[in-house]
């Protein structure tokens, strides 16, 4: 059976990451949004963790040729339309994936520079965090920094509201065409996101928090969110307001559930849509 360009076909997502073995986050957060948004999700691992809700106990990085071995796999035969990028803990693995990118000419790459987890842990070397900035962000179409990564980034506190602003302007000036700077560690029960692109467009979003112990892979389902939005055809700033819903509803769908003893996980599947097939 010979199988044409022309052949009705799943929306392909891939997601390049870390995998969480407690299921919150990384790798396992992505397929779970990916499915509950109706996309055929892929992985390339480029770490294993020994993980749980209370945090994450060691770290186990995949070899550069390893991943390079997963992404020839995948893109060669499946391909993708649309990428998400997490957890990348070496200079190495950067490069991969920068090589990847360049290859396979992936378009729709959302990079969330995955550096701390939600319990506080270190999930980045510290070298690798440079050469993520001179590889990945003028390669991707989006970067979703949390504060504390933006602060690491930038070699500043981002803490207040009045910081976003300067702080996306400085981190579109790193190379990132277009900067999702993400608030939830703001003080107080406001929020507020604000995306900026290279144009001088600024967007913000402003909501209430949430009341709940369980946000643990907000970061890895927002940025994975975005990437299916991306694949469906939507402009960034519709993307965005998109995938925020999609999360806000996950959160408040699973915000009052016991999972583990820490910080539990969302409700990815609160309203799960049929696989989409694209017509030939």
């Amino acid at each position: 059976m010979t199988i044409s360009d022309s052949s009705p076909r799943y929306l392909r997502l891939l997601s390049i990451a870390g995998s969480d073995s407690g299921g919150g986050a990384g790798i396992q957060a992505d397929l779970k949004t990916f499915a509950a948004l109706g996309c055929y999700g892929m992985t390339a691992l480029a770490a294993l963790t020994a993980q749980n809700t209370r945090g994450v106990t060691a770290i186990h990085p995949v070899p550069a040729s390893f991943l390079k071995a997963q992404l020839q796999a995948v893109l060669d035969d499946i391909g993708a339309d649309a990428v998400k990028i997490g957890m990348l803990h070496s200079p190495e693995m950067v490069e991969v994936v920068a090589w990847a990118i360049d290859q396979y000419q992936l378009q729709r790459v959302v990079l969330d520079p995955v550096m701390v987890a939600t319990s506080g842990d270190r999930l980045m070397a510290v070298e690798t965090v440079q050469v993520l900035v001179d590889q990945l962000f003028p390669r991707a179409t989006v970067v979703t920094p949390n504060l504390d990564e933006a602060a690491l980034l930038l070699g500043r506190s981002v803490d207040t509201v009045e910081t976003l602003e300067p702080a996306v302007a400085d981190l579109l000036a790193l190379g990132a065409p277009a900067v999702l700077l993400k608030g939830g560690h703001l003080p107080g029960n406001a929020l507020v996101d604000l995306l900026g692109q290279r144009d001088g467009s600024r967007q913000p979003w402003h909501s209430a928090r949430i009341a709940t112990h369980n946000g643990h892979g907000t970061g890895c389902t927002l940025s994975s969110a975005i990437a299916v939005y991306l694949a469906q055809g939507l402009a960034l700033t519709e993307a965005v307001g998109q995938a925020r819903a999609y999360i806000r509803g996950a959160i408040q769908a699973g915000a009052h559930v016991h999972t583990g003893q820490g910080h539990g996980p969302l409700n990815h599947g609160f309203a799960p849509l049929p696989m989409q097939v694209l017509a030939a």
